[in-house]
């Protein structure tokens, strides 16, 4: 018998001010509940407003980093998602502010196995962090060249002794109610 994907069902906030990358979306995790938004004002109501448990932001075009506090805030597992954005520094930033993972556009094909492998691995407490660069470090060190982490060698560094409770991580911590209601 098959697992149950992670996926099954879910609440999903999809943001992107491409609608083809949207119906992208839909078309690809059909089995969840997804809603969408297409501008940041509308995201931003809807992230106020409603439960998520998961939400896909663009980081162009939709203030993507911006709203990505909004859903750490709201403690919304998030993944940040980026065709022209994409470089070594979107990627330090989603991780600081507390996206759960980065996907390239170029990679929306493998959506729906990747972020089951992502809630697989968050539900476990293992790090998000861990299954992207497990599956897609050949293609970032692709794509920004083979040492692209000596330049922020400090951070990586840190980011590599601290995989379990990254920055991004200890981000989502503090807003999480369920913590906070234990004291600790």
């Amino acid at each position: 018998m098959a697992q149950k994907s992670y996926l099954d069902g879910i609440s999903i906030l999809a943001v992107d001010d491409e609608e083809d990358v949207l119906d992208t979306i839909v078309e690809a995790l059909e089995m969840s509940k997804v809603d969408t938004a297409a501008d940041y004002e509308t995201a931003l109501q809807k992230i106020r407003n409603r439960h998520y448990d998961l939400a896909i932001l663009d980081i162009m075009g939709v203030n993507g980093l911006e709203l990505l506090e909004k859903t750490v805030e709201k403690g919304i597992p998030t993944v940040m998602l980026t065709a022209h954005a994409i470089s070594a520094d979107t990627l330090m930033a989603s991780i600081r502010k507390g996206a759960i993972s980065y996907l390239p556009k170029e990679k929306l094909s493998e959506l729906e196995h990747i972020l089951d492998d992502l809630l697989t691995a968050l539900a476990a407490g293992k790090p998000t962090w861990q299954v992207l660069f497990d599956k897609l470090g050949g293609y970032f060190d692709d794509k920004f060249g083979p040492d692209w982490k000596a330049k922020d060698k400090e951070f990586w560094s840190e980011f590599s002794r601290t995989y379990h409770i990254s920055k991004g991580i200890q981000s989502r911590l503090k807003h999480d109610k369920r913590i906070l209601s234990k004291g600790i």
